[in-house]
Formats: structure tokens, sequence, C-alpha cells
């Protein structure tokens, strides 16, 4: 059945080797080691976890079972090099012998994931080969992490996922060298963990009445009306721990604290600053429900957390710290009086208090904990690990305060974005996230200077399940932007973008063989088409790329007959294009579809007072006058622009004095991702001769409708160019999500008529 891709390779081309991540440093030599049933392995006491995992791998793949033996006897040895730099090893195969070295278990344990890699991909299944021999390349490797932490995240509070599935999880982050598994286990949908002191936790918080269909934003929202839930046993948790231990993993367990609570106060409403009844949350957002600050929800956490850290041998629990309401705070006796007798400023110094309390308690139970960037408000507890999700800002400010960080910004690491612009990608929360971009991030910010970098552990995927209700659906969403971000973490962030791209691709593809081996339901963008519009010389134009090598490109223009792809498209009027890739002369991918509407913008020049923000910039500032609109249904695209809190001023310049009619602008507008079309906006011709023209018109979005559009109407000026003033929203009011946070701004074409 695969004895084509099995046969025995005399040479080996660099092009052969399908490694992620990419090691530091690697020789080809000439010749191969043959493993077989001859093949005996010897490795040092404190290595065992590297040699078991090789031996059940290669049983598990091919029903042989390799031999142990002295270091004397063996051709397949694992041993100690006090020399190698933590995590890192060396592999040599030669003709006769097979070597590792590491300094300590965690580098032995990835030079056998480079060994595994190197098999056949088809050993990944059970008993799939029944080959009695497999030719490997003679080579050097030399390799070591960049980064000492390297993590993926996967919430199961919106929706819960079996121990199976969650080990299998664990085993893939194995393959790509990555180090911590961060288990979302308590929110506002569903409590998790099995806590023995309080067994309403799991009878009651660990289920909700029925869960949301559809987006969020959708109006009016529906439900299913089916109760939904379920929890891990502490049974469980200690095989899922076991478990990771074999693949050296650590696992870091979330216990959110004082938000994203409402399941635990629903189940003890004591813990709230009502103590009111209320229900597990049913659909997503932020909620107002969040842990008083009260010796009872202290005695609560403290009694929790003592079951938890019995569970994980790791150093570092987890208590979340993110998007806490401070209204109920703000209405509470108890509060407002805690605040007075402790001297705080206001609530966010309450927070702080809160987070500072429970610090103190997991470090006396020889833990460190990891707050998402908002423990930063009103002051950072002692000795507190900063995960930075809202940008690299919480990052920086913590690094510089010298306390360890783990980047994890929205702009690169959120897998719940959007993936691709296709109008038939399975329904996500918003954003556009690619995997070029992820395979471009550099957790090391440059406002950090040499000493500062030092607190960088890493940085991690998140994966956050609001819309991801199925195993398949994780994966189709994690695959394989979660290999882009293990390069990234282990080998450094890319010194030129094109080129090591490029590079990952031509390793990626053949690695999606081992992907399907081991049945992961990965997105598969790589036969796809991405368009772009070209200005030069005063002329337009469209570009057609697809991102792997050896393809080739048909299409056609306004339904014109199809033809090869050679040079980039003229684009003179409004365009319709459609295209496909090909492979070996049959059609791969899906078909694409673009539409450009030519209008007097293309052949502006555009600038922006501020720059978007990194998580939506897809597009840059050309996207605004490139005659392409983007999606009706969702801000995840480039060419939506979103801008945080900061009022917009765009300069739209004509190479020569035109005449214009009208002016229409696009706007998102998504409350409850805290998206806002703005109040007004006002735009101002440039003059030819004379005074300016202005024109200002006040927006108001409909119920239930996303796009926000505005027609400014001009009566046939002439100008050199257009200012066109948006001002932000401002604060979103109390009572809605996001209160008290900065207004998103989301800005689409600007067409020009």
């Amino acid at each position: 059945m695969f004895s084509s891709c099995l046969e025995s390779k005399k040479e080996f081309t660099e092009v052969d080797l399908h490694l992620i991540p990419k090691p530091q440093t690697l020789e080809l030599k000439t010749g191969t080691f043959s493993i077989d049933k001859n093949t005996a392995i010897y490795c040092e006491p404190g290595f065992k976890v590297a040699s078991n995992f090789f031996l059940s791998f290669f049983m598990k793949g091919t029903g042989i079972s390799l031999e142990t033996a002295s270091k004397e006897n063996a051709n397949f040895i694992i041993e100690k090099d006090s020399s190698l730099p933590k995590e890192g090893y060396s592999l040599n195969i030669s003709e006769e012998t097979i070597t590792i070295k590491a300094s300590d278990a965690s580098g032995a344990f990835y030079g056998v994931q480079t060994m595994r890699q190197l098999l056949p991909p088809q050993l990944e299944g059970i008993n799939s080969v029944q080959n009695e021999s497999f030719e490997l390349p003679q080579l050097m490797i030399t390799d070591s992490p960049k980064f000492q932490y390297r993590g993926m995240h996967l919430d199961v509070g919106r929706h819960f996922f079996p121990k199976k599935f969650i080990k299998e999880y664990i085993a893939n982050l194995a393959l790509l060298k990555m180090n911590y598994f961060h288990w979302h286990l308590t929110e506002d949908q569903g409590w998790r963990i099995e806590i023995k002191k309080y067994p309403k936790l799991s009878s009651h918080a660990a289920y909700r009445d029925e869960t949301l269909i559809g987006h969020y934003n959708e109006t009016p929202q529906k439900f299913d009306g089916k109760q939904y839930g379920g929890f891990y046993t502490q049974e469980d948790i200690k095989e899922i721990v076991a478990f990771a231990s074999t693949q050296n993993i650590t696992i870091i367990p979330e216990i959110e604290m004082p938000g994203h609570a409402q399941a635990a106060v629903s189940a003890y409403p004591e813990l709230g600053c009502s103590g009111e009844q209320i229900p597990v949350a049913t659909s997503w957002g932020v909620f107002e429900n969040i842990f008083c600050p009260n010796e009872a929800t202290f005695t609560f956490l403290e009694n929790v957390l003592n079951e938890v850290i019995e569970l994980f041998p790791g150093e570092y629990i987890h208590i979340g710290g993110d998007e806490a309401p401070k209204r109920q705070w703000e209405d509470c006796d108890h509060c407002q009086k805690l605040i007075k007798d402790l001297n705080l400023k206001d609530e966010h110094g309450l927070q702080s208090y809160f987070i500072k309390r429970m610090e103190a308690y997991i470090n006396d139970k020889g833990k460190n904990i990891i707050g998402w960037d908002e423990i930063l408000e009103g002051g950072l507890a002692p000795n507190a690990t900063v995960m930075s999700w809202r940008g690299t800002e919480g990052g920086i400010a913590a690094a510089k305060d010298k306390h360890n960080v783990i980047m994890t910004p929205t702009s690169h690491a959120y897998f719940d974005y959007y993936q691709a612009e296709n109008v038939d990608e399975p329904l996500a929360i918003g954003g556009f996230l690619p995997l070029k971009k992820v395979y471009g991030f550099n957790p090391i910010p440059e406002e950090l200077n040499a000493d500062e970098t030092q607190y960088v552990l890493g940085a991690q995927g998140n994966v956050w399940t609001e819309y991801m209700q199925t195993e398949d659906k994780v994966e189709y969403m994690a695959y394989p932007r979660m290999l882009a971000m293990s390069e990234v973490v282990w080998s450094g962030a890319s010194e030129n973008i094109d080129v090591d791209y490029s590079d990952f691709l031509v390793r990626l593809e053949p690695f999606m063989d081992r992907l399907n081996a081991l049945e992961i339901n990965y997105a598969n963008h790589l036969y796809e088409i991405e368009g772009s519009i070209i200005k030069k010389e005063g002329a337009v134009f469209y570009e057609l790329k697809t991102p792997t090598e050896g393809k080739e490109i048909f299409y056609s223009t306004n339904n014109s007959e199809q033809i090869k792809y050679a040079s980039l498209v003229p684009i003179s009027e409004n365009t319709s294009i459609s295209a496909s890739v090909f492979k070996n002369g049959s059609k791969v991918g899906r078909p694409f579809d673009e539409t450009i509407e030519f209008h007097k913008g293309l052949k502006a020049s555009i600038s922006l007072n501020i720059e978007p923000h990194k998580a939506y910039s897809a597009g840059g500032k050309e996207a605004l006058i490139n005659g392409i609109q983007g999606s009706d249904s969702r801000f995840g695209d480039k060419e939506w622009l979103g801008f945080w809190g900061d009022n917009l001023e765009i300069k739209i310049n004509f190479a020569e004095e035109t005449e214009i009619n009208m002016v229409t602008l696009r706007f998102y507008d998504a409350n409850g991702q805290w998206i806002y079309s703005p109040k007004q906006v006002t735009i101002t011709s440039k003059p030819i001769k004379g005074k300016s023209v202005s024109c200002k018109r006040v927006l108001k979005s409909k119920e239930g409708e996303s796009i926000v559009q505005v027609i400014l109407p001009f009566d046939s000026i002439k100008t050199a160019g257009l200012t066109i003033s948006v001002p932000n929203y401002g604060l979103i009011p109390t009572g809605l999500q996001g209160a008290g946070n900065k207004a998103w701004t989301f800005i689409d074409e600007i067409i020009i008529e």
C-alpha cells in the first residue's frame, strides 16, 4: 500500500526532509542508516521518557519491538552531553549508528521527535506499515529552542471536549517540540474541573440550559434549547497529567478570577456581590457576575486551588484576571468599604488587591501565577507572569518592570480568528489571521532593549471555542497555524519572511501527509489564490499568487475564456476575475473569484494619521482604495481595517485635478464585539482654487445590520484630494459589552465617483 513512499532511498536531498520546526543547523551527508528489528537502543537512565516514547511509537506503527542493549552493543544511543544547551540536542546518523546527545531529558525527547519526523508519516498509524527496514539519511543536526516557553492553549469552558481528544491535542504539541499546554478550565458558560469540596461545581456549574446558535452579533439571538455540559473528574485529570509527562508537556490549569465566574456564582450565589441566584451563561461575551472580594469568596478559591495544586505538578497556576467588569463592585457596599479601608484608589485597585492576595496564597503553596495583561491594572502582583493578549503593550510594560512575559497577542496568536477570506469558511468569532501572519510573528517587541528581552519567556497560540463545537472544528482552526507558531517559538522569528515562509511551505506541504496519518482535520489553504491590486506608473493591475511552488494558475476576466496566468492583469474598468490552481495538470484547491470596482480612488494615494491595529491591518492603508469591498457578514478579511479608540483622519491625494460627485463609506457595527460605527463623518475637499468644500453626515446604525453605509454627495467639484475625518465612537456605555473600554472603528473601501 505504501511501497511507493517507503522504497529504500540511497540518496536523500534536503527536499526529502520535512522537519517542523526547522532545526538550527542541519548537515546532510551521503548514505543512509537502516533501522530494523536488529536495531538495539541504549538510553541513559535519566532519559527514559525519550527512549520509551520511541520504542512505543515504532512498535505501534510497524509491529516491530526494538530491543534495549548496553551502550557497547547498541546502534541507537541516547546519552548525556552537558555541553549542550538546556532542551537542546544533537542527532548524528551515520552508516552504523544513531546517536542523540542532550544535556537534559527534554533535549533527548526532542531529538527523538526529530527522529520520528525523519521516518515515514504512515508510522503514525497503528500497525500501518509492514516494512522490515526503514532508511534514514546520514546527517548531523545540532538544535535547541529559541524560547523556553512554547505553548498552545485550549478553552474547554465554552465547549467541552473528551479526555481522548485532550490527550491527542497534547501528543501533537509534543510532535512540534512545544512544552506547555494551557488548559482553560473555568468559564461563565461552564466549570469543567471536579472540586470535591464543592460538588455543585460539577452537578450545576458544569451545565448550561442551552447554547447560542450562530454568531453573537446576530439579531435576534437564537438558542438551541438543549442542556449542554460536562466536566473532568479528578481521575480524568490525573490520567491526562500522567500522559502529558510522557510527552514532555507541562499542563497549566486556568481557574478564572475575579471575572468569567458566572458558572461558579450560579452554583454558589454567596460568591457574588448580590447573593442572587443567576443562571450559567448561555451566550458568549463578558458578564458582570464576577466574584465578590469577600471572605467567603477567598475561602472558596483557596479551597479550590488546594485541590487544583494537588492535581497539577507544574510550576504555574493561571488565574485569568481578564475582562472583569466592575459595575457590581461599584454598587456593592462591602466592596466600597474595602476600597476605603485598604486605601485603594478605585475598583482597579481592588482587583489588584484580589490578584495579589491570591498570588500570595499560591506562592505559599510553591507555585507561581500567570495572568492576562489586565492584571497590570491597579498594580502588578509581585511575582506574576503576564500573558499579553490585547496586543504587545502589556508585555512590554511588564518586561520593563522586570516581570516575565508570555506573548499571545490577538494580532498573531488567536486561532479563533478567520484564517482565509472564503465565504464558506466555518463560522468564527471574527478577525483575520492567515498562516503567513502567524509565521511572521516576532515575540520580542522592538521596544525592549537587550536586557529587557530576557523577560520574554516565549509565546503561545490561543484556541477559544465559542464557535468550535466539535473536535474537527478545533483541529481545522488550530492546524496548520499551530505548526507555524511552533517554528516561531523553537527556531525564532524570521529575519526574511518571504524567503523563510516559502521554505516553511515547502516543508509544510509534504508534512500534511503526517497530519493525514494522525487523522487531523487541518485547514488546507495551500492551493488557494491570493489576489491583490498593484499600482505602478499611473496604471492599475491585478496580481494572482498561490503560496506553494510548482503550481499553475488559469484565469478569466469578465467571463472571457480562461488563459494561463503569466503576468499582471491590467485593470481599466469594473472587472470580475475567476481563477483556479492546477497541480500536475489537475485542478486543486477551490475556485477564486474577485470583483474590482474601478472608481476614481484607485489611482490616488492615501495616508493615515494613525496605523491600523496590528490585529486588523492585513491589507494595509491601500485596502481602503483598492476597488475591493470587504465581507458584508464579517470583519475578518484583509479589506477591513480596525482602529482601537483613535480618531482617524484619512488623506487621499489625486495625481491630477479630479472631478468628484460622491463618496461612499462603509463601517462595521458589531457592538457585542466592541465595534461601533462613528457618530458622524466629515469629508473636506482639497481646493484647486478658492475654498475647500466640506460635507458632514451623522450616522445611525439599524438594529440587526452590521454594515453602516454612508453616501456623501458633492456637486461635481474639482479637487486635488480629500480629507476624511472619522471620530472614534468613544468609551462603550455602562451596561453594554465592554463597558468602559475604548470602542473599535472598522472601515472598508472608500468609493469615489
